[in-house]
């Protein structure tokens, strides 16, 4: 028998979802898609539908109501949207689920990205 580690608790906390599922439940309008990247990468490069809460000043009162939709993170490559997402639970929200690969894995899988965030 293994000991748990802190990427298993964290494995069980955070749901990874694929870029086509995150795609596909945004426009079903079941995802809130909540991108905590800073305004200089958003500026570059935005998903469509993105509402930004930036990870560097990160709070998450300044998460939209989500209005009955699942809240979903993202990032460049996966990293500070499980960041986010630990740290809403945290404050006792339910959200829970982020876009593994990030705009990296977006991007990788022939999504739509926009300009000027």
């Amino acid at each position: 028998m293994r000991l748990a580690t802190l990427e298993d608790d964290v494995a069980n906390q955070v749901q990874d979802l694929t870029p086509d599922e995150v795609s596909k439940g945004v426009a079903e309008g079941r995802y809130l898609l909540v991108d905590v990247r800073e305004p200089n990468e958003v500026d570059a490069e935005a998903y469509p539908y993105g509402v930004v809460v930036p990870l560097s000043t990160f709070d998450p009162k300044a998460i939209p109501d989500p209005q009955g939709k699942q809240v979903v993170f993202a990032c460049r490559s996966g990293k500070r949207s499980v960041t986010a997402s630990l740290a809403a639970q945290a404050a006792g929200l339910p959200y829970d689920k982020h876009l593994a690969g990030g705009m990296l894995g977006w991007k990788a899988a022939g999504l739509p990205s926009k300009v000027g965030g």
